[in-house]
């Protein structure tokens, strides 16, 4: 069925253009030809056509039909802007120009028309080169036709023999490919650019929940898919989009509209369907909405007309400024005046067709849409003719023939300023430099409120001030959903980004908007923010440095430990063979004090900032020195346990004991095993700083790393090993001589040590901002000055204040009296 229609439809287009050519030679001068040196063609469709093709091709005459006034008025303007250059001495000054114009009201009825325009002598003949092009008469160009759908079928014909065709209101953006439609122009934007303003209208209100209705034809279909690419990089939403004709039934569309609480439509229509749609938006009551027009229907005279146009709300236009064109008044009455008609001050159209009768009042009243792109694009063909003419100082200068291909080939070239504007062809056939304005109705009438720009910027500027909206001054909403408070991220809901709730950024993250407003960012280690933020801060870096105060006391008690050491072996040394010294353990009384003296080395290093070295320095004297002491401490305790107990018992055992030296290899073998793992631990994985940023958000604490986790708890498990082993044996021996008992003095040592890390250990699970670092110095400090009061120092009161006390003869008399208790019991 569809091949049939197909093959009914060409053989009547056939027929038709066999029957125009016939009768063109009979056909009476009228306002439709003009004679002349080169004939420009036109196309206007003066008349409305209403029949539609459906299963079989069906020709209609425009005759029947009635008459496009808004179209007739471009047609007078083409007649008008021929006759003014044919009157310039400066364009063509002894060329004059002639018109074939049609009534292109239905593709079938006027396709012989067109096919004439580009046959000679009634035969169309392809040419691919210029060595065999025939000429075509005298058609330079062709102003025309005026709708997307129109032009896409005629285009490629005149690709065909390379004739410009420049349209004055096709603005599908399928027209743009140069590969297949070489020979189109237009002095209209393209449908891109008033998508482009469009989505930038939107952007400047923050409307993002939008409806597009379009019409079901080749210029809403374009719109459409534009509309939908334009959306996909911005925050709009389409939430709903429909297609509308004669058959759309316009309270469904709007009871979907409302459903979806839409407050912008935006019609992207020719101007029937667009002009049925606002009559249908009136008939069914809709309010406050925001309708956004294409310069196809926003200057109708049908809507400006109507009182009760108001209620729907506020149209805004976009549109080309409407400019006025000299002289095109002053044409209109004197071709009135001039015109023999039956009825004087009336047109006639005289073209195969009985138009009705128009006085000059009734077409200058009509709309001006499209005229000055029908001015333009026929000072367009001229210019390029008198390029190709090579016209100068009063006179053109034709070398040859003139085919349409050369004309193209200038109109595509010309720069020419027109009505205070610049006129050049881009590479896809569009102006350069469109440039639109923005209109708003509302409120008793039309008012131009803003402009769009793109040169030498892209710009939209609005002035807010001027409009009136229907909500009585305030701008009007359309969102799914209200924009998020500062700090807060959009979390999506359904299909549609513009649909969200919005959940704040917790501490430590942040909203980037320019990046992505769907995530909150993490900040750097080195940043901190709070919840709700937009940016990060950076953190304080904090550390102990050596001038505080609490670092400078404990350093202090540092060096008075250190210098109370050699003070107590001084005094050691020179009373060392009293029996208070020999008793205290001797040799190993000067290995603690040594020991002690090297331990403090480490409490320096808990202060300033921290780097390598100082992390290593900051345990190992201590862990391997405080080894030592404890080592020292657990074999004296085990010779206080083994002198006055073990020895009667295991007397083979002690003898051994003391002949290989036996408590310097206990002393030696826990040094050189802490010693083995420090080693390693550091060869390994030395201690090293560290950045603390868990424990406030807006700090960076300085501290160390101990490195090696496993090795580095091996050691403190020795130390601890160590302690238990004192701790265990010195209070085996508790019921010594309470004069000559050593083993309670390590067993008070040891728990003022115990204590002091238990203390410790406990405020560094409730507190560990940066004075954990003086805490943790404190406790090694506390820890050397447990041994050096609790050990030594009542040793030095008896050789400083009791030397009675400090003989041998006193001694042995503690010695018999325990024996004696001892062999009572």
């Amino acid at each position: 069925m569809k091949g049939f229609a197909v093959s009914m439809y060409l053989l009547l287009a056939l027929g038709l253009t066999v029957h125009h050519v016939l009768s063109r030679n009979t056909k009476k001068s009228s306002e439709f030809n003009l004679d002349g040196d080169y004939l420009l063609g036109g196309l206007f469709n003066i008349h409305l056509a209403k029949g539609t093709i459906m299963d079989r091709p069906v020709a209609i005459d425009c005759s029947s039909q009635p008459i496009n006034r808004a179209s007739y008025r471009r047609f007078q303007m083409m007649r008008f802007t021929v006759e003014e250059i044919n009157n310039s001495t400066v364009l063509l000054p002894n060329v004059k120009l002639g018109y074939e114009i049609l009534d292109h009201c239905s593709p079938i009825y006027n396709f012989p028309g067109v096919l004439d325009l580009i046959s000679f002598n009634g035969s169309i003949r392809f040419s691919w080169g210029a060595s065999d092009y025939m000429p075509l008469g005298k058609v330079m160009g062709v102003i025309g036709p005026s709708s997307s759908a129109d032009s896409l079928a005629i285009a490629q014909w005149f690709t065909l023999k390379l004739i410009p065709l420049i349209s004055y209101a096709a603005s599908s953006s399928a027209l743009s490919m140069r590969e297949k439609y070489p020979a189109f122009l237009r002095t209209i934007r393209s449908n891109k650019d008033v998508v482009n303003v469009i989505i930038r209208v939107l952007q400047h209100f923050n409307w993002t929940w939008v409806a597009l209705l379009y019409s079901n034809e080749a210029f809403g279909a374009d719109g459409l898919e534009l509309c939908i690419d334009e959306v996909v990089n911005t925050a709009i939403c389409l939430a709903y989009t429909a297609a509308i004709d004669e058959k759309t039934n316009f309270s469904d569309v709007f009871h979907e509209i409302e459903l979806q609480k839409i407050s912008v439509i935006i019609v992207f229509s020719v101007q029937p369907q667009a002009l049925t749609l606002i009559e249908s938006a009136v008939a069914c009551n809709i309010t406050n909405k925001v309708w956004i027009a294409t310069d196809t229907w926003f200057f109708s005279k049908s809507l400006t007309n109507r009182s009760d146009i108001e209620r729907i709300g506020t149209i805004v236009g976009i549109s080309e400024k409407k400019s006025i064109i000299p002289g095109f008044a002053d044409f209109i009455y004197s071709k009135n005046q001039n015109k023999e008609t039956s009825t004087a001050g009336q047109f006639d159209c005289e073209q195969d067709c009985n138009c009705d009768y128009l006085t000059g009042e009734d077409i200058l009243a009509e709309e001006s849409s499209f005229n000055v792109q029908v001015y333009t694009a026929t000072y367009a063909i001229a210019q390029a003719l008198h390029n190709v003419l090579q016209c100068d100082s009063g006179k053109c200068h034709a070398n040859g023939t003139v085919y349409p291909y050369m004309v193209l080939e200038e109109v595509k070239k010309i720069n020419l300023t027109l009505l205070n504007r610049n006129i050049q062809f881009n590479e896809n056939g569009g102006l350069k430099f469109p440039t639109m304005d923005i209109f708003v109705w509302a409120k008793g009438g039309i008012k131009e409120v803003g402009s769009y720009e793109t040169t030498p910027t892209v710009l939209l500027s609005i002035n807010n001030s001027k409009i009136q909206w229907h909500t009585n001054g305030t701008v009007p909403e359309s969102v799914c959903s209200p924009e998020c408070s500062v700090g807060y991220a959009k979390r999506p809901e359904g299909i549609y980004t513009c649909c969200f709730t919005c959940e704040i950024c917790k501490i430590g993250t942040y909203l980037n908007i320019t990046a992505d407003v769907y995530k909150c960012q993490n900040c750097l280690v080195t940043e901190w923010s709070l919840a709700g933020s937009t940016s990060c801060k950076l953190r304080s870096v904090e550390y102990i440095p050596y001038s505080d105060t609490t670092a400078i006391l404990i350093i202090v008690g540092a060096m008075v430990l250190a210098g109370l050491s050699l003070a107590i072996a001084v005094l050691f040394a020179t009373n060392y063979n009293t029996p208070v010294v020999k008793s205290a353990g001797g040799l190993m009384c000067f290995i603690i004090l040594g020991c002690l003296g090297l331990c403090t080395i480490s409490i320096y290093f808990y202060f300033g900032k921290p780097s390598t070295a100082s992390c290593i320095l900051r345990y190992l004297p201590f862990m391997l020195f405080y080894t030592a002491c404890l080592a020292c401490f657990w074999v004296r305790s085990f010779q206080i346990v083994c002198a006055f107990k073990m020895a009667a018992k295991f007397p083979k055992f002690y003898s051994l004991y003391l002949k290989y030296n036996g408590q310097w290899w206990l002393i030696a073998l826990p040094v050189l095993m802490q010693a083995v793992l420090l080693t390693s631990g550091y060869v390994s994985s030395p201690p090293h700083p560290v950045n603390q940023t868990k424990l406030y958000p807006h700090k960076i604490i300085l501290a160390c790393g101990v490195g090696n986790l496993s090795l580095f708890s091996m050691s403190v498990l020795l130390l601890s090993s160590l302690v238990v082993l004192c701790f265990a044996l010195s209070y085996m021996g508790k019921d010594l001589p309470k004069n000559y008992n050593e083993a309670k003095a390590i067993t008070f040592c040891l728990l003022l040590l115990i204590l002091t890390w238990v203390i410790f250990f406990t405020g560094n699970t409730i507190y560990q901002g940066e004075y954990i670092q003086s805490l943790n110095a404190l406790a090694v400090l506390s820890s050397l000055y447990a041994i050096l009061f609790c050990y030594f120092l009542p040793k030095c009161y008896i050789i400083l204040f009791q030397p009675q006390k400090n003989t041998p003869q006193y001694f042995q008399g503690l010695i018999q009296n325990y024996t004696k208790q001892i062999s009572g019991q």
